[in-house]
């Protein structure tokens, strides 16, 4: 019989949509796993990422079912976003029919794969019922003061007349239309991520063990916990006239460099900045120069040459009395801290880059304990302070806190803990996604919208052009009535933040689809399934997705959904796939079309090779010759199964009574039965597994005895069947009528060994090897050495034996 990988994968994949082989049972007194990889945006086509990550849930969920488990294994669709109203604007083609098209396309591929995905709950985050309860829950963070509605500074494209995201924002220009973009003051909605800033970085420590440890430091790092002195730089007198403003806020968490301040740097976007350019007390020049910085979005001004622009007014140092320029600076961000920095450059890389520039100047007031500052760079270290007065003398820390109290008891500034993690602003000003359920009324001002009208959909009759949110020209659909008095009013047309859609599914996927129209989850479902016991997906959710879903799921426990902390047990993150070193992409012209892949090879080839060429959290290079290499393996291994005779029940083998080739072929295949429990249970290496297999098989292939064969042959079935399981199914309904991939017990027995290899050198050269029985003497063992190497020993006189246990024996002689 020849292996037909086509015919052989229809057959099962039938199989298992027609007996829903797949799905959960609602019975929750047994032992339970939820296996999640994270969602695909219905983009078109599925590309290799996808097989990576699909494949590496699939092979943990079929696991998990092997070993008795009740087990979640489902996928949905993240289905809003900008690509679907770009897709719109060049193909004429409206978002939603789009992206329903292609879900039903990829729904297809992804079944080609033998995914063991559970089909009754599947979902798009787009789907009319899943926007119901999202914007219920908005509704209540609303009503609990955790949303907020205030201006902020966005990226917009004057042509486009759209707000754009960062990504959207290509060397300062709009990404379709190559127009500067201008950062504009916009409304926005915001929620209070900052309120749980503590919590998400307390609860880190729960996840430590079950996430990579570089994901936690991400996240660490993010929230940005920092303790410092929070104070006003007041303006000088004659600054003050010109402004009319008396002071600004800035935070410093190196309280003890304060004397060495010779400048202070605002934002862009500063409050003093929009002053100084409304009551024109700014030249063209200079102003030119701050609309250039900007428009530069945060992700680039990072990244750029430190630059900046005197705006010709001074502050007063709180502590010296002297006069303190202040300038605009590019690296000064509006969404950090207050949007201001007293500035020391003699103990601060960027502040010192920025001086040297500009010629201002550099005092040091931070000394080393031994040893002189440095030439030609900032002394970032902590120090002996000197130059401060009163304070001279202080080190570090106790510095630190001497000039913190100096503050609070003067009254002029005080002790603050501060975050680097700012409120999420989720307001997005585009058609596809979900309407943020606010209305605005004339009498009541902004108020939601009545819980018993959910779900508020989009419209279906509108144009998408890619200039501004259709939404805001649609004739209709913004008029409504105020939940509140009955009046006439209008609709936000903003929708959210997809982010928001990801930052829940998990826990809709735990309630059964019969509940879905009554409720968004349910308690008990998510009591049996949650937290997530294992979730995969790339490292470049670490931050943003992950930070998300933490808090909107601490935000539902303390609004009554849920009793879970943290959703999110275990995590991997599997690297990327590439091809000629590159990552895979259309543009490159480097991309593997799975499709085309799995007509050419099959399914299990796929899954094998993806599996096989690298561990998962590991960058992995395509090879068209290692794809070649799998699928001879599962060639070779149908082909070997032929050699194999049926049985219904494995045999009875009398371990003692094998020959030498028999026995080591039966421990090769229990060495892959341990090495198993260990990847499949922790390691998740399928490349260490899977070679052990190919050693088994190729172990057992050297023997001929039968009953050693089938229970061989019914081992490395069960292994292979998570990571190739259509010739699993079907080469066990071959062999042993049966697809039960019940687990085997390890016999230790295969492991006890008759005789022990030991290698004989002369002088630590090697000349021989023997075998010895298990407990024979250290004088036997030389005795035998010695009979091994008789012509090494002629003419010679030992003066040494040296006798390592179970590795070696080595003659000194001369």
């Amino acid at each position: 019989m020849k292996y037909n990988p086509s015919e052989i994968e229809k057959k099962w994949q039938k199989f298992w949509d027609e007996n829903n082989s797949f799905e959960p049972s609602e019975d929750k007194s047994r032992p339970k796993k939820y296996v999640l990889s994270m969602f695909p945006y219905p983009s078109g086509r599925i590309h290799m990422g996808h097989v990576r990550n699909y494949a590496i849930g699939d092979a943990l969920a079929r696991y998990w079912r092997k070993k008795g488990h009740n087990v979640l294994h489902p996928i949905g669709w993240d289905a809003f976003g900008m690509p679907a109203e770009n897709a719109a604007i060049k193909n004429k083609v409206h978002p939603k029919k789009w992206t329903y098209e292609n879900i039903d396309y990829m729904r297809k591929e992804l079944a080609s794969l033998g995914l063991s995905f559970s089909k009754e709950r599947e979902f798009a985050t787009c789907d009319p019922l899943y926007t119901k309860y999202e914007q219920a829950f908005f509704i209540d963070m609303w009503e609990k003061g955790l949303v907020y509605r205030k201006k902020g500074y966005l990226n917009w494209c004057p042509h486009d007349q759209t707000v754009l995201a960062n990504e959207q924002v290509i060397d300062g220009c709009c990404w379709r239309c190559d127009t500067p973009i201008v950062q504009k003051e916009m409304y926005q909605y915001y929620i209070k991520i900052t309120d749980y800033a503590d919590e998400l970085l307390e609860d880190l420590k729960k996840l430590e063990g079950g996430w990579p440890s570089q994901v936690i430091a991400m996240q660490r790092n993010w929230i940005g916990k920092s303790t410092g002195l929070e104070f006003a730089f007041k303006l000088d007198e004659e600054s003050k006239d010109k402004t009319g403003c008396e002071s600004f806020e800035v935070f410093t968490t190196r309280p003890d460099t304060i004397c060495g301040v010779s400048y202070a740097a605002v934002a862009p976007e500063h409050p003093l900045v929009k002053v100084l350019i409304e009551k024109g007390l700014l030249d063209d020049e200079v102003k030119a120069k701050i609309e250039a910085m900007q428009r530069m979005p945060v992700r680039e001004r990072n990244m750029a040459e430190k630059e900046g622009v005197s705006l010709g007014i001074n502050a007063i140092h709180p502590m010296t009395g002297k006069k303190v320029p202040i300038w605009v600076a590019n690296f000064v961000l509006m969404e950090y801290g207050s949007g201001a920095v007293m500035a020391v450059p003699a103990h601060d890389t960027r502040d010192y880059d920025f001086a040297k520039k500009y010629g201002l100047p550099i005092q040091p007031v931070v000394f080393p304990k031994e040893g002189e500052l440095p030439e030609n760079e900032a002394y970032t270290e902590d120090g002996v302070l000197k130059g401060c007065g009163e304070f001279d003398g202080l080190f570090g820390q106790e510095a630190r806190d001497a000039i913190i109290k100096w503050f609070e008891e003067k009254g002029l500034g005080k002790k603050v803990i501060n975050f680097r993690l700012k409120d999420w602003g989720v307001s997005r000003q585009r058609y596809w996604g979900a309407p943020i359920p606010m209305i605005h009324c004339p009498t009541c001002g902004v108020v939601p919208e009545s819980k018993a009208n959910l779900p508020v959909t989009l419209p279906d009759d509108v144009e998408i052009t890619g200039e501004g949110n259709p939404l805001d020209h649609h004739p209709t659909w913004k008029e409504c009535t105020c939940p509140k008095c009955g009046g006439k009013a209008t609709r936000e047309t903003d929708t959210l933040d997809t982010f928001i859609q990801s930052s829940w599914y998990f826990l809709r996927y735990a309630t059964p689809r019969r509940l879905w129209e009554e409720v968004a989850f349910t308690q008990e479902d998510n009591d049996y399934w949650m937290p997530v016991d294992q979730y995969i997906g790339g490292i470049e959710h670490a931050i943003l997705h992950l930070l998300y879903a933490r808090f909107f799921t601490k935000v539902l426990r303390d609004l009554g959904y849920v009793n879970v902390d943290e959703p999110f047990k275990r995590l991997l993150t599997q690297g990327m796939v590439l091809k000629d070193g590159a990552k895979m992409s259309k543009s490159k012209g480097n991309v593997v079309d799975p499709d085309a892949l799995i007509e050419q090879y099959g399914a299990d080839t796929a899954r094998l090779f993806i599996l096989f060429a690298a561990p998962p959290t590991q960058e992995l290079e395509w090879n068209d010759s290692a794809v070649e290499g799998a699928h001879r393996f599962l060639r070779k291994l149908y082909d070997r199964a032929q050699k194999c005779e049926p049985c219904e029940t494995l045999p009875e083998i009398d371990h003692k009574s094998l020959d030498k080739v028999e026995k080591e072929a039966r421990k090769k295949v229990y060495e892959a039965l341990k090495k198993g429990e260990e990847v499949y249970g922790e390691r998740f290496t399928f490349n260490t597994l899977i070679a052990a297999t190919m050693e088994s098989l190729n172990a057992l292939d050297k023997q001929k005895n039968p009953q050693v064969w089938q229970e061989g042959m019914w081992i490395i079935l069960n292994l292979l069947e998570p990571i190739v399981p259509h010739i699993a199914w079907e080469l066990s309904e071959q062999l042993f009528k049966c697809n039960n991939f019940d687990s085997v017990e390890v016999k230790e027995e295969v492991f006890e060994v008759d005789t022990i290899p030991m290698a004989v050198s002369i002088n630590g050269k090697p000349r021989a090897q023997i075998e010895v029985a298990p407990g024979t003497s250290k004088e036997e063992i030389i005795e035998i050495a010695k009979s091994a190497v008789p012509k090494w020993l002629e003419g010679k006189t030992i003066v040494k034996e040296i006798v390592v246990p179970n590795k070696l024996v080595n003659l000194v002689v001369k």
